[in-house]
């Protein structure tokens, strides 16, 4: 039987490119799809539900390109050496951590950063995870975290060779074996990609062996390229070959593929991604943080490239990334009047391509067909809003307002800032107290 749910009394943002915006409109929901945008007087009832967004901006639910659930539980955590540079921030902080964790740590971070994207509005999210000594069922745990969330999540496992073959084997395992779980459930909320860490800690036989099982599968890949100048260095150094040359050479880069990074991405690099259809997802608040570089979106663009936002885990909150994408743009060419549209565009326009490309229906975009992933923002413009001013709007004003209403595959997830789906939030929240005290003691 066909559920209809009627949004009504809001504005509408479209994204995508124009981004459009629709006064007077009302929009129906049937079975997680956008059925119609129309005046309401077009659309006869009955409805199974109608939800006034009384004067509240109605927009597409968010997409993040990159994302490590796993970091949720060190939060707060000081015990790691100072780090002089991106090398010692993994050596200290990111390689101690993974290895610690456990298959509960890996649910419960998942679990508690999903409540917190319910909350700002991100609906789609493209996880990275590792869990060395907690590889096998890593990604059926994530899993059951995001069909807990009623949100929707592509999921990889980061193989990498720094922990000897055996752990590289059984990442390599995990992936495929989670791809061949959503492959034969075609389940809406999740999609799988190959995932792998870093060419300068992959050997070649490993990406061999992952582009083999990646192409069996059908599914591209999800891999850090050129994040800190140290990944570039160590793959000239030991083959001859910058990390964007080395992954093409070995068939990872194309269409289906994400280059989480790509700042210190050559010219001939930056041909490659174009000629490949890589997706990059840019993260500039880690790589600020990580004092890495900034990557040059106006070039990557100019050159054809695709790139999208992410945030690396810094965030789930999408408009206050975009934001800070745009004042590191600033910085990087050092101009305050440049790179506004090709920052605006990874959030607004390339990040729903890239979710539409990853589950085979439109995603992150507000018409008819679409999913019905949508938030509602309390946000009256107090300047004209409209399709010359809406990315603006967006940036400066939308990106501060508060998320009221929560959807996703038609789904209510939260209304009126209360989340909706059957979840005890302070004792998930006990729960991961408990779980970090462990972690950090183990760290």
């Amino acid at each position: 039987m066909s559920t209809r749910l009627l949004i009504q009394n809001g504005t509408i943002l479209t994204f995508g490119a124009p981004c459009r915006v629709l006064e007077g409109q009302a929009l129906l929901v049937e079975d997680g799809r956008v059925a119609r945008i129309a005046p309401r007087e077009a659309m006869p009832g009955p409805f199974d539900r109608v939800i006034d967004a009384g004067g509240r901006v109605v927009m597409p639910g968010l997409v993040n390109a990159h994302m490590h659930f796993y970091s949720t539980l060190v939060r707060g955590l000081g015990k790691m050496a100072p780090s002089a540079n991106f090398q010692e921030v993994l050596d200290h902080l990111w390689w101690r951590l993974d290895r610690q964790l456990s298959l509960d740590d890996v649910e419960m971070s998942a679990q508690v950063v999903l409540l917190d994207a319910i909350r700002k509005g991100t609906t789609t999210l493209v996880d990275h995870h590792a869990s060395p000594h907690a590889i096998t069922g890593s990604l059926d745990r994530i899993a059951s975290a995001v069909k807990g969330s009623g949100l929707r999540s592509c999921l990889c496992y980061e193989v990498s060779d720094r922990d000897g073959e055996a752990i590289a084997t059984e990442g390599l395992e995990e992936n495929a074996r989670f791809a061949r779980r959503c492959n034969r459930e075609g389940d809406p909320q999740l999609r799988a990609l190959f995932g792998l860490h870093a060419a300068f800690t992959l050997s070649d036989a490993t990406l061999d062996r992952a582009a083999l099982l990646g192409q069996d599968l059908g599914i591209g890949f999800h891999v850090h390229v050129a994040e800190a100048a140290s990944d570039v260095a160590a793959n000239l150094q030991r083959y001859g070959l910058t990390p964007t040359a080395r992954l093409r050479a070995h068939g990872i880069l194309g269409e289906r593929s994400i280059a989480a990074h790509a700042v210190h991405v050559t010219e001939a690099d930056i041909d490659l991604l174009a000629a490949s259809d890589t997706f990059v997802a840019h993260n500039p608040q880690s790589n600020l943080n990580n004092a890495v570089g900034i990557a040059d979106l106006i070039r990557l663009s100019a050159r054809g490239v695709r790139v999208g936002l992410g945030t690396d885990a810094m965030t789930v909150h999408m408009l206050e990334e975009v934001r800070v994408a745009l004042w590191a743009q600033h910085l990087r060419q050092e101009h305050p009047s440049c790179g506004f549209m090709e920052v605006a565009n990874t959030l607004f326009v390339r990040n729903p391509e890239l979710a539409t490309r990853l589950w085979g229906f439109p995603i992150g975009t507000l018409q008819e067909g679409a999913a019905a992933d949508l938030i509602l923002v309390d946000y009256h413009p107090p300047t004209p809003l409209n399709g010359d001013t809406v990315l603006g709007h967006l940036i400066f004003g939308l990106s501060q307002a508060t998320v009221d209403t929560t959807i996703c595959a038609g789904r209510v997830l939260m209304e009126g800032k209360r989340l909706a789906i059957d979840v005890d939030e302070a004792a998930l929240a006990a729960r991961s107290r408990e779980l970090a005290r462990k972690l950090w003691d183990r760290f």
